[in-house]
């Protein structure tokens, strides 16, 4: 037995009896269906302790340890190892994206929208950014339970999470911006006649857009690495093979989740820092 350790019968009946028993969804193919009728009532103990022992310590797939049981049973079927990999990248990533896009858009309307209301009044905008300051301070795990006894789990908990916690950069970098403008160009604006929504529009927010974006950049690459744990709440994403990968201490399912959520921080990164620059270059050639 790998590390001295030994199974010890449970003579005493301590533990529930592991009776496995198939459980599909109605969207499956009914082909599948056949097949798992099949194998049904067929797993024992010892059998299931096996094919646990080569995903843990063999380091072999749930797909390839699943293959070998099923031929094992006289049943002839194959394995699309590389097509299944790219195929759950693709889902995962697609899901990461919708978790961190409709969380960082809501961030964005609601965070910019309140700056633009409260950035005349200091007490005002410093009390909501302190509320949202201490949201910070939560640890991303606990925020996300917190959301479950309200929301439930799933995808709209994990958003709400993420909306939160995208709030404070967008709002901290909108209001210092707005109002620390130059006073006298404020000025020159009022004297020309401009209402203040015009000097909103053709003085404050131009001349604050740097830092605006700033703050956007930021809470877009900070939902992407939060948005790995919404897993721990059946969010999925990226979060997904990082959890199993943890939990069966394989390092090739953390991989799958780590490189490619760290690979979208990097393009978030260089995007906004794009898009930054041609706003920017635009402005001034207008200028």
């Amino acid at each position: 037995m790998r590390y001295d350790l030994q199974v010890l019968e449970d003579d005493q009946g301590y533990f529930p009896s592991y009776l496995a028993a198939p459980l599909v969804s109605k969207q499956l193919d009914e082909r599948v269906v056949k097949l798992f009728a099949q194998v049904a009532n067929t797993l024992t103990d010892d059998e299931m302790q096996r094919l646990n022992a080569d995903v843990v310590f063999e380091g072999k797939s749930f797909a390839q340890v699943g293959v070998t049981f099923w031929r094992s049973q006289g049943l002839d079927v194959e394995i699309g190892e590389a097509s299944g990999l790219w195929r759950n990248l693709l889902r995962n990533t697609t899901r990461h994206l919708q978790l961190t896009g409709m969380a960082l858009g809501l961030a964005i309307v609601v965070g910019l929208g309140l700056s633009l209301l409260v950035y005349r009044h200091e007490t005002l905008a410093q009390g909501l950014i302190y509320v949202c300051g201490l949201l910070q301070t939560i640890p991303s795990i606990a925020l996300l339970a917190l959301m479950i006894p309200v929301f439930g789990i799933g995808i709209v908990p994990a958003i709400v999470a993420l909306f939160l916690y995208s709030l404070l950069p967008i709002m901290r970098n909108a209001v210092t911006a707005l109002s620390t403008v130059d006073p006298t160009l404020v000025r020159v604006a009022h004297a020309l006649g401009m209402t203040q929504r015009q000097r909103l529009k053709h003085v404050l927010v131009p001349l604050s857009l740097p830092a605006i974006f700033a703050g956007i950049k930021t809470a877009a690459v900070i939902s992407i690495g939060t948005a790995t744990l919404a897993a721990f709440i059946g969010a999925g994403g990226l979060g997904d093979p990082i959890v199993v990968g943890l939990s069966l201490d394989n390092t090739n399912l953390i991989l799958q989740g780590a490189i490619p959520a760290a690979g979208l921080a990097i393009i978030t990164e260089l995007m906004f820092g794009l898009l930054e620059r041609r706003l920017t270059q635009g402005r001034s050639a207008r200028g």
